[in-house]
C-alpha cells in the first residue's frame, strides 16, 4: 500500500500571510470561521487532509477558549512550529483587535448592528457556514449510522442550548463512536503507520497546562493587591479560560466581568458589540474594544493589549497543551471510533447553528433567502473566493435597506 503523501513544512511568514488573509474576510464568528478555514487550509493549500482537519475542529471544540482561533494556531503549529503558532494567532487576530481599538478610540458610541451592510455580511456568513456543513457532512458522515448521529446532535444542540451543550454532544458522540460505530482505517483518517511528530513537545504541553493552572488559580490571588492592571488581566483571563464555544457564548461573561463592576457602562458595551459583528476575525477581540474604553486606567491602547492578550492566553495554552498528546491518541483503534462520533456530532452542531443563531438571526424574507443562496453558489462553484462573496453581499444588504 502507498503511503499518503505529508504535507511539507513550511515558514511561520508563510502561516502569517495565509491567516493575515483570513483575519481580513473572515465574517460571520466561529461556526464561519471553519468553514474559511478549512477552504484556505484544506482545499486551497492542502497543509492538512479533510479528516486530521475535523479531528482538530473536535479537539478545539472540546477545550474551553476560542474555538476557530485554536484551531487557527494548532494548523499554523502544524505548519511551521511554534512560531508558526503564534504567526497563525498574530495574522488571524490583528485585523479585527485593531479596528475595534479605533472604534474604542472614535466612536465608542456607534451601533452598526442595524446597518443595512452589516445584515448582508450575516447573508454572506449564512453561505459560509451552509458550505462547510455540507462538505464536511459528505466526507464525515459517509453511512447512515454516522447521518443519524449527526441528525440527532444537532435535535439536541437546538433544544439544549447552554455554553456546556456543545461539549456534552462531543463526549457523547466520542462514547457512542467508541462502542457502536466501526473504526475508520488509518487511511481514512489522515493516519501513517509513523504518524508526524508533534509540532510541541509533551513536556512543553505539560508545562503549558501547568502554565494555564497557575494563572488562573493565581490570579485572583494578586488581584486585590496589585491595582487595576492586574485585576484586568485576572478578569480576561478568566473570561476566556471558562466559556466553552467561545463567541458569543463568551459576552455574558464579558458582561458580568466590565459592566457590573463599572468598567464599562452597558450602552458602550452595546455598541461595542455591534461593531465585533462588522468586522473580520475571532469575536473574542471585542474585548480589546472593551480594554479601549474601560474607564479605570489602563485603557487606550495599553488596555486593548492587556485585555486582547489575557482573553486569548488561556485557549492558546491548553493548545499547546493537548497537541503533543493527540495525534498518539487518535492512533488507537479505539479513539477512531471514538472519533467518527465526535466528527458525526460536529456535523450536527454545525447543522444546528446553521439554523440558529446563522439563519434565524440573518434570513429575515425571501430577498435574505436569495442573497444567501446565491453566495452559497457561488462558493460551491470552488470558483470564487469568499472575500468576494463577502464584498456581494455587504454590497447586496445595502442596496436592500435603501431600497
Amino acid at each position: 500500500m502507498v503511503e499518503p503523501t505529508r504535507p511539507s513544512r513550511g515558514s511561520s511568514l508563510e502561516v502569517l500571510g495565509a491567516s493575515l488573509g483570513l483575519g481580513l474576510t473572515s465574517f460571520g464568528g466561529p461556526i464561519a470561521h471553519i468553514g474559511y478555514f478549512r477552504r484556505a487550509y484544506v482545499a486551497r493549500r492542502g497543509w492538512l487532509d479533510e479528516a486530521s482537519f475535523a479531528d482538530l475542529v473536535a479537539l478545539c471544540q472540546s477545550l474551553p477558549g476560542p474555538a476557530s482561533s485554536q484551531l487557527g494556531i494548532a494548523i499554523g503549529m502544524r505548519r511551521a512550529g511554534p512560531l508558526g503558532g503564534l504567526a497563525a494567532w498574530l495574522g488571524f487576530t490583528l485585523p479585527s483587535a485593531i479596528a475595534l481599538t479605533l472604534v474604542g478610540l472614535f466612536a465608542a458610541g456607534t451601533d452598526l448592528s442595524g446597518a443595512g451592510w452589516v445584515h448582508g455580511l450575516q447573508l454572506a456568513a449564512a453561505a459560509v457556514v451552509a458550505q462547510a456543513v455540507w462538505l464536511m457532512a459528505r466526507t464525515l458522515t459517509p453511512d447512515w449510522p454516522r447521518r443519524l448521529l449527526a441528525l440527532a446532535a444537532a435535535a439536541i444542540a437546538l433544544a439544549w442550548v447552554t455554553p456546556f451543550s456543545q461539549v456534552a454532544l462531543i463526549v457523547g458522540g466520542a462514547l457512542l463512536g467508541r462502542f457502536l460505530l466501526a473504526p475508520s482505517p488509518a487511511s481514512a483518517t489522515g493516519l501513517h503507520d509513523h504518524p508526524e511528530p508533534s509540532p510541541a513537545s509533551r513536556r512543553i504541553g505539560v508545562a503549558a497546562l501547568a502554565l494555564f493552572v497557575v494563572l488562573l488559580l493565581g490570579l485572583p490571588l494578586l488581584r486585590s493587591a496589585d491595582g487595576q492592571a492586574v485585576a484586568m488581566i485576572e478578569a480576561f483571563y478568566r473570561s476566556g479560560a471558562l466559556v466553552f464555544g467561545g463567541g458569543h457564548v463568551v459576552l455574558p461573561l464579558l458582561d458580568a466581568t466590565v459592566v457590573q463592576p463599572g468598567w464599562v457602562g452597558e450602552e458602550p458595551f452595546l455598541a461595542g458589540y455591534g461593531a465585533a459583528q462588522a468586522v473580520p476575525g475571532p469575536l473574542f477581540t471585542f474585548a480589546a474594544y472593551l480594554g479601549t474604553v474601560s474607564g479605570p486606567s489602563p485603557n487606550g491602547v495599553a488596555g486593548a493589549i492587556i485585555a486582547t492578550v489575557a482573553i486569548f492566553l488561556p485557549g492558546a495554552l491548553l493548545i499547546v497543551a493537548a497537541l503533543p498528546f493527540w495525534d498518539r491518541l487518535r492512533a488507537s483503534p479505539g479513539v477512531r471510533r471514538a472519533l467518527n462520533g465526535t466528527n458525526a456530532a460536529v456535523v450536527g452542531i454545525l447543522l444546528a447553528a446553521l439554523y440558529s443563531p446563522v439563519l434565524t438571526g440573518s434570513v429575515r424574507d425571501l430577498t435574505d433567502v436569495i442573497v444567501a443562496g446565491l453566495g452559497l453558489g457561488l462558493l460551491l462553484t470552488s470558483r470564487v473566493p469568499p472575500v468576494v462573496v463577502v464584498a456581494l453581499s455587504a454590497a447586496a444588504g445595502q442596496l436592500l435597506a435603501a431600497a
